[in-house]
C-alpha cells in the first residue's frame, strides 16, 4: 500500500443504506455512528465495522458494546 493510499480518508458511508439493513441478530434497525464508522444495534449490544464504506454484516466482526 502507498503512503498516498494509506493517509487517504476512507469513503464515507451511504446513509440510504440503513433503509435496507437491518440487524443480523435482531433484525432490529441500525444507529450510524460516522466518528467512529460503524452500524450500532441497540438490540443486540453489537456495534459492525464499516471498512471503505462496506458495512461488514458479520457476528464474528462485530465489537460487544457496553449497555448502559
Amino acid at each position: 500500500m502507498s503512503d498516498a493510499t494509506a493517509s487517504a480518508p476512507e469513503r464515507g458511508f451511504d446513509r440510504h443504506m440503513l433503509e435496507a439493513l437491518v440487524c443480523p441478530v435482531t433484525h432490529a434497525t441500525l444507529r450510524y455512528d460516522a466518528k467512529a464508522q460503524e452500524l450500532i444495534s441497540e438490540a443486540a449490544g453489537l456495534a459492525f465495522p464499516i471498512h471503505d464504506g462496506i458495512p461488514i454484516m458479520l457476528i464474528d466482526e462485530a465489537r460487544q458494546i457496553k449497555a448502559d
